[in-house]
C-alpha cells in the first residue's frame, strides 16, 4: 500500500513538471543574436533571401543536380567544391569527378533536406541540413546490393552551404558532418559514407570512422591522472 502511494505521488510530481512548460508569450531574443530584418535590409547583395533559397532549391533539383545535369551551366567560372577533407577543387575537376561517379545509379536516396536559410552575415550564402537515407539498388564499388530489402544506409546529419555570385551562379558548394554519432556509416558523410556503408572504405585515414590520435588520448589520460592526484591532496 505504501509503495503504491509513493509511486502515485512520484507520478503526480513528474506529470506536473512535464505539464509546467508554457511557451513564452513573445519571441526570446538572445544577447548577440542577429536581427535578420535590418541585416538583410542593409545588404547590398542584389538577390533577396527568399529568391536565393528558391535558386538553391532549383540547383539541387534532379533537373540540374548541382551542375551535373546541366553541363555545369549553373556554376560560376571560379566555382569551388569544398568539404571536411576534400577540396577546394575547381569547376572542371568537380564536374569530371562527379561525371564518372553517380550515386543515384546505385542507390535510391532520400535527401531529407530541411532548414533552408540565408546567412545574415554573408547574404550570398544559403545554409541547410540533410539527413540522407539510402537503399542500395545496384552494384557499387564492387559491392552487391543486400538481399535484405530493409537494409538502409543512414548517413549522419550534414550541414550544406551554397554561395552565389550576383548573377545567381554557384561560387561554392560544400558540406560537413554535424553529428558523427548518428547513422550507420561510421560518422562519415558524403561519398565516404557510402564507401564505408557498403563495406568498401578507401584505405586512407579520412575514409575511416573518427579515432582520437595517440597524442590526444595521452593528453586525456594525463588530465585524468592530474584530477585524481589533485583530489588526494
Amino acid at each position: 500500500m505504501k509503495t503504491t502511494t509513493a509511486t502515485a505521488a512520484l507520478f503526480a510530481v513528474v506529470s506536473s513538471t512535464a505539464s509546467a512548460f508554457s511557451a513564452p508569450a513573445a519571441p526570446v531574443i538572445l544577447p548577440g543574436e542577429v536581427d535578420t530584418t535590418p541585416a538583410f535590409a542593409a545588404s547590398t547583395f542584389p538577390i533577396s533571401p527568399s529568391d536565393l533559397i528558391n535558386r538553391a532549391k532549383q540547383i539541387l533539383s534532379p533537373e540540374i543536380g548541382i551542375g551535373t545535369k546541366d553541363s555545369g551551366a549553373c556554376l560560376a567560372t571560379d566555382f569551388e567544391f569544398v568539404a571536411a577533407v576534400v577540396g577546394p577543387i575547381g569547376r572542371e575537376e568537380y564536374l569530371d569527378a562527379l561525371g564518372g561517379f553517380k550515386l543515384e545509379e546505385s542507390f535510391d536516396i532520400e535527401q531529407n533536406t530541411f532548414g533552408f536559410t540565408v546567412d545574415p552575415l554573408q547574404p550570398n550564402r544559403v545554409w541547410w541540413y540533410g539527413r540522407q537515407i539510402s537503399t542500395q539498388i545496384a552494384p557499387f564499388m564492387g559491392a552487391e546490393p543486400s538481399t535484405d530489402s530493409s537494409t538502409e544506409l543512414t548517413l549522419p546529419p550534414q550541414s550544406f552551404h551554397m554561395d552565389f555570385n550576383e548573377e545567381g551562379l554557384v561560387k561554392e558548394f560544400g558540406f560537413y558532418t554535424v553529428d558523427r554519432r548518428q547513422g550507420n556509416t561510421g560518422g562519415l558523410g558524403g561519398a565516404f559514407g557510402y564507401f564505408y556503408g557498403v563495406g568498401k572504405p578507401l584505405p586512407i585515414r579520412e575514409c575511416q570512422p573518427y579515432k582520437p590520435s595517440f597524442k590526444f588520448r595521452m593528453l586525456g589520460l594525463i588530465g585524468k591522472i592530474g584530477k585524481k592526484l589533485s583530489k588526494k591532496e
